[in-house]
């Protein structure tokens, strides 16, 4: 019997080789960092890597994607063992959930400015997070940072992929914005300015903690006016302009132009959107833990104002205990450790699909109170797959644009990359009336054909 080939692969170009040794370069650079006992050495080597990561990445983007006729380019994917759940793809996924947990778990300060395994690496940041911040940088200052620059480096690349299409171009320049400015300069330039770190881009239930009886109580304290306006901004962004802007653009406004945690699933995610899961039983499983998670931070939240009320009386140290381990279970371990560690095996949007609170609350207003659709013109479908492909959000597009029936789901985030990939122009993202949304195209039936009578 003649074994079963694979195609091959495309060659890549000398040059493409060299920028990517660049970057093998940049992360060898930044383990010598992590290792070297000499600050000035390990600051230096630290610097580089940074230098030689973002040369690298920004070139080789040029070259893969600016250099080439434009257009989406999901080409042999799943035959690459660094997008096709391949050994590269296992060792990414090793590396980068390894990474949170030490993040979360190793790397505490100790009182003296040590913090544990990450330690070398947090120090070298110390001039510039005392610029930024007027204060020496910390894990979570080298965690932003590093957030921060896979986002632009990543964003740039998405920026020279999808440049023939304006959608794409402005969305992904919207998440840079929000990144950079939003979650990392501003937070950092309060600090600075001795105010209370604020991330004016996330609200609760996504950010649990703003709305919790002890920040309000910390922000609000001494009569703080700034802290007033972060805690009377929280609660506005979260029950009055979230359903407006809902309302009319569906949950893409925030999950796709603005969180940091959408940002990085769109931009360094990118790579793995075609991993999604798109069978029933996937969607089963999405259903029940989203919503779960939902249930238990409304639940939380209203105890810990009710034993506020109380006089911290009705649940005693147990409110206090839930809210840990809430904390623990989805905030460092669901949103982190499985959300962003397990982007090379299961896709770019495990969190924002199966556990952010944020997105569930967002889909039920988007699926039952919006104006949003995509609608689908089913009579030029060729049935290509190649909307279902780029699904992050594992929906079965295809089966949606053959019957002509508009997609309105709760788990859609808006991307567009479905109308993008589309070659037909099946697919169109629409904010229109809510009137008659739910209606399909009109199809053309074999019966209605009477070619041979």
């Amino acid at each position: 019997m003649t074994p079963t080939l694979s195609p091959p692969l495309p060659a890549t170009s000398p040059a493409e080789k060299l920028t990517l040794a660049v970057v093998a370069g940049g992360l060898l650079a930044l383990l010598l960092a992590w290792a070297d006992a000499d600050p000035a050495r390990r600051t230096t080597w630290f610097w580089l890597a940074l230098g030689l990561v973002s040369a690298g990445t920004l070139a080789w983007s040029w070259l893969k994607y600016g250099q080439h006729p434009a257009g989406v380019q999901q080409d042999n994917l799943w035959l690459r063992a660094s997008t096709g759940r391949g050994a590269i793809a296992w060792i990414t996924g090793l590396v980068l959930t390894g990474f949170y947990v030490v993040l979360y778990w190793y790397s505490g300060d100790d009182g003296k400015g040590n913090f544990g395994l990450l330690n070398n690496l947090v120090h070298p940041l110390d001039s510039f997070s005392q610029a930024l911040r007027g204060k020496p940088a910390d894990q979570w200052f080298l965690y932003g940072t590093f957030y921060t620059l896979a986002i632009l480096l990543m964003g740039g690349r998405a920026l020279w992929k999808y440049r023939h299409s304006r959608y794409q171009v402005i969305r992904t320049a919207s998440v840079m914005f929000f990144q950079l400015g939003f979650a990392f300069l501003i937070p950092g330039l309060l600090q600075f300015f001795q105010q209370p770190e604020f991330y004016f881009t996330y609200f609760w239930p996504l950010h649990y903690q703003y709305l919790w009886p002890s920040d309000v109580h910390n922000l609000t304290q001494n009569g703080q006016a700034l802290g007033v306006f972060m805690v009377f901004w929280g609660a506005v962004m979260s029950f009055v302009a979230t359903p407006v802007l809902t309302y009319f653009y569906g949950k893409r406004w925030y999950c796709s132009w603005v969180c940091g945690c959408g940002g990085l699933a769109e931009t360094a995610g990118d790579p793995y959107r075609h991993l999604a899961d798109t069978s029933r039983t996937a969607w089963r499983w999405e259903v029940r833990i989203i919503y779960t998670v939902l249930g238990l931070i409304i639940a939380i939240t209203a105890l810990l104002w009710v034993h506020f009320a109380t006089g911290g009386t009705l649940l005693g140290e147990a409110g206090n205990v839930g809210a840990k381990w809430y904390g623990f279970a989805i905030g460092a371990v669901f949103s982190g450790v499985i959300g962003v560690g397990f982007y090379p095996l299961m896709g770019s949007r495990v969190w924002c699909r199966f556990g952010c609170p944020m997105a569930a609350y967002l889909g039920l207003l988007q699926k039952h109170f919006s104006r949003f659709r995509i609608s689908t013109n089913g009579a030029q479908c060729i049935s290509c797959g190649n909307c279902s492909n780029v699904c992050e959000m594992g929906i079965d597009v295809q089966q949606y644009a053959q019957r002509g029936e508009p997609i309105i789901r709760a788990s859609c985030v808006g991307c567009g990359m479905c109308s993008t990939a589309c070659p037909r122009g099946v697919l169109n993202l629409e904010n229109g009336p809510r009137e008659g949304r739910y209606q399909a195209s009109q199809l053309i039936h074999a019966d209605s054909l009477r070619i041979l009578s």
